[in-house]
């Protein structure tokens, strides 16, 4: 006779799924924080974005176009893409979870790295796959050390580059290496959430390799330099096959229509973005130089963040010096869930906060 079921049980894996913790947004005391735990951008959404979110606040009561055709036009005009191998989502993160959703299956592996995305330990196992985490190479994707991790049961590699909370990146020769690698069964994922802030000439965010291939999916975000992460937006450009599958299994409203008008109002609006890369240019190697010059050391970053490493002993270890600067109103992100728990990553904020924080390490460092 069989055991008595109590309870409904969720599918396989599920439960080993550790939640994920978003960055903090208070401190105690009643502070009002300088909140750089998010990777939010210091400039906000564009006026335009603002102007387009609020003009549909009398029609709340319609539903929006199912297609984001509107806005999958858009993206495509300013990429030069087909309308038609573009879906757009709510967040990146949901299509992650549509593409591990389609492509893996209890007993199917997906490859990641040590540091890479939490989202894609939570979308594996939350399909019944096993994690296959792979060591990085000085805080960066190991090509060789990813190869190797193949298997004939690997369905999905998911690459996020820039990665995320490192700041490092891979250039696009070595994505070309990884891909050239994979079965044309297995889907390379680029997470390309931070591609508009990277200023070198070896990087790619992978749009022409999806042109190209069957079995490459690029995703992006308007959360982070279109400052729109209230919205949760995102968008995947993907072969024709497989933006029909995603089509046939994301939900028939997922993008809401506020959302739609204030996306297409940011990436049309150049100018406003063209302003924070310029910022961002400006803040992130003085930030990184100023907290250098106290003693610690920070990753060379790409996107719009630093990740600053601390003592591993001592009195001046990353729990340490997060508890100091929450006292003194300033959020910094935890990251020992990416396997780092000796560092603290930085969001680069506005001027006042990037000279606030730099003041205030120089404090926890014994140097002001």
């Amino acid at each position: 006779m069989s055991a008595t079921l109590t309870e409904p049980k969720p599918k396989s894996g599920i439960l080993d799924i550790a939640p994920y913790v978003p960055g903090e947004s208070s401190v105690p005391g009643g502070l009002k924080p300088i909140k750089l735990s998010s990777n939010e951008t210091p400039l906000g959404a564009s006026a335009k974005a603002i102007a387009a979110y609020t003009a549909l606040a009398s029609e709340l009561e319609r539903y929006p176009d199912g297609a984001s055709l509107a806005l999958r036009k858009a993206i495509g005009g300013v990429y030069g893409l087909d309308p038609a191998r573009i879906v757009c989502g709510c967040g990146s993160d949901e299509l992650l979870n549509l593409l591990a959703h389609a492509y893996l299956a209890p007993g199917d592996e997906a490859v990641f790295t040590e540091h890479g995305f939490l989202v894609y330990r939570i979308v594996t196992l939350g399909n019944g796959a096993k994690p296959v985490v792979v060591k990085c190479r000085n805080l960066a994707a190991d090509v060789d050390a990813m190869i190797a991790a193949l298997t004939p049961r690997t369905k999905i590699v998911f690459l996020d580059n820039p990665n995320n909370p490192t700041g490092t990146y891979i250039p696009m020769s070595e994505v070309r290496r990884l891909h050239a690698a994979l079965r044309p069964d297995t889907l390379l994922v680029l997470d390309s959430a931070y591609a508009e802030y990277v200023r070198r000439n070896d990087y790619e965010s992978g749009i022409e390799l999806v042109a190209t291939q069957k079995n490459v999916v690029m995703t992006r975000t308007f959360s982070k330099i279109y400052g729109l992460a209230a919205l949760r937006l995102g968008w995947a450009y993907c072969p024709p096959a497989i933006a029909d599958v995603l089509n046939r299994i994301r939900g028939p409203f997922n993008v809401t229509a506020p959302a739609i008008a204030a996306g297409i109002a940011a990436i049309e609006d150049t100018a406003h973005v063209e302003a924070s890369l310029v910022h961002n240019d400006t803040w992130l190697p003085w930030t990184t130089a100023e907290i250098q010059k106290l003693g610690l050391e920070v990753t060379p970053s790409v996107g719009n963040f630093i990740l600053i490493h601390f003592p591993e002993t001592g009195e001046r270890t990353a729990t340490a010096a997060d508890a100091f600067l929450k006292s003194k109103g300033i959020i910094m992100r935890r990251v020992a869930g990416y396997g780092l728990p000796n560092a603290l990553r930085m969001t680069i904020g506005t001027e006042s906060d990037n000279k606030t924080v730099v003041k205030a390490l120089a404090a926890f460092m014994g140097k002001a």
